[in-house]
């Protein structure tokens, strides 16, 4: 696999570059495009092969791209073809990857709440699925007293280690919805009985959270993991565990354009913390998502007025709650970087003032960001906002009913020549109305 090398080095550079041409191009326009987000193609392929070095020595290792952080479809297409597996958590996500070209083997099915259909149907197509608590197996038991499947079969444990800065993004806490909980009286030996009467039984599946949660913690929570299927291959005589689905998570730096952790910090912490993980005695699967295209866009979006409010600048713009969710109602948790660009994409210079950036939601707490100093910001003007490949405006909200703004993939060759494509196609008002009038 060879990486498409970025023809700028500093990524303000080529986030310029990309602004200036999607003007020109009227993929952003005041009057037919207020706001469109953007997913740089090459910096998707340069860390997907980050990835695929920082695990080269372990030869068992499926990749997989948790849908759920871009479930679009090309891009899904996209990950495939350059080696990655796909991880879903509901009907449509398992839908988006079938679209995409995966085959089932390489489709992992977690969720916390699988319906019988949804079972049955992943049992059928051969996914690998994570059974998430014990009536859940009950089901599996039943669907399989009928059929044979070919699906890798595991259990989600809790290991119950703790939680990291973000409480809602923490999964191993001693009272998760996620999982079998490990440490619960009894859990253990229940546990191994499952294992030792149902040899279909071959994976442990865990994950400890995602933003907010030290390397440290996740590699302690796969420790674990890889201690109790140790202990299941021990007490039943036989090595019937031998897969480790370890999830994904790795938190990403919104402060800067720095990417940190890295995907090697983080193997490095598991063969430190779990060393029996890269013996080859275990297949290993990995389910990363905000991590390989959260630094890989950003989101843009008009001004369309500006005013003053106590004292305070505010800047109207089209991008609020319904691109940026999580950060309009858990600032603290989720804050972003904003870049002020002219009508030209250029960026912008002068002396920073605070100001708030609005969105176009009706309710007061539509901003994206608070006193933010940036160059006065004008009617016209342009923010990008950075670091948004993953959720964000593919996971959009429709708060008001504001439709879905267009995504469009880009690349840059190394004579700075810029290429479009459409991920996805903006909504139109009529998209929203009933079609059978």
């Amino acid at each position: 696999m060879t990486t498409r090398q970025p023809s700028y080095c500093q990524a303000a550079e080529r986030r310029e570059l990309v602004l200036r041409a999607a003007v020109r191009r009227h993929l952003l326009h005041p009057d037919e495009a207020l706001l469109a987000a953007f997913v740089d193609l090459d910096g998707m392929e340069a860390s997907v092969t980050d990835l695929h070095h920082a695990f080269a020595d372990h030869p068992g290792v499926l990749h997989t791209f948790a849908a759920k952080a871009n479930s679009l479809v090309p891009v899904l297409e996209r990950l495939r073809r350059l080696g990655m597996g796909c991880e879903v958590a509901s009907p449509g996500e398992f839908a988006q990857a079938l679209a995409a070209g995966f085959d089932p083997a390489r489709i992992v099915y977690d969720s916390p709440a699988k319906t019988r259909a949804e079972l049955a149907r992943a049992l059928e197509l051969g996914a690998a699925v994570n059974i998430d608590n014990w009536q859940e197996l009950e089901r599996v038991d039943a669907i399989l007293r009928t059929r044979a499947t070919r699906s890798r079969l595991g259990i989600r444990i809790n290991p119950q280690i703790g939680s990291g800065a973000i409480g809602a993004m923490s999964t191993a806490t001693a009272t998760s919805k996620f999982g079998i909980p490990l440490a619960d009286e009894g859990n253990a030996e229940r546990l191994v009985e499952a294992f030792r009467r149902r040899p279909w039984l071959t994976w442990i599946h865990v994950h400890v959270g995602s933003q907010g949660c030290p390397l440290d913690l996740m590699a302690d929570g796969v420790a674990k993991a890889v201690a109790f299927a140790e202990q299941i291959n021990g007490a039943l005589g036989r090595r019937q565990v031998t897969g480790i689905d370890i999830g994904g998570g790795l938190p990403v730096n919104f402060a800067s354009d720095t990417t940190d952790p890295t995907y090697a910090t983080y193997a490095q912490r598991l063969r430190t913390h779990a060393p029996a993980l890269f013996t080859g005695d275990y297949r290993v699967v990995t389910e990363f998502g905000r991590s390989l295209l959260a630094k890989n866009g950003f989101t843009a979006a008009y001004v369309e007025y500006t005013k003053t409010a106590g004292g305070r600048h505010i800047a109207l713009t089209h991008a609020g709650a319904q691109v940026a969710t999580r950060t309009v109602f858990m600032p603290d948790a989720w804050p972003l970087r904003i870049t002020a660009h002219h009508p030209s994409g250029a960026a912008k210079h002068g002396e920073p003032v605070p100001q708030d950036i609005a969105g176009p939601c009706c309710f007061a707490g539509d901003l994206t960001a608070r006193a933010l100093p940036l160059p006065l910001l004008e009617p016209g003007d342009l923010v990008a906002l950075l670091d948004t490949g993953a959720y964000y405006a593919t996971t959009h909200f429709r708060y008001n009913s504001l439709p879905e703004p267009a995504v469009h993939g880009f690349t840059v060759d190394t004579d700075g020549t810029e290429h479009f494509d459409t991920l996805r196609r903006a909504e139109t008002i009529d998209h929203l109305l009933p079609t059978d009038r």
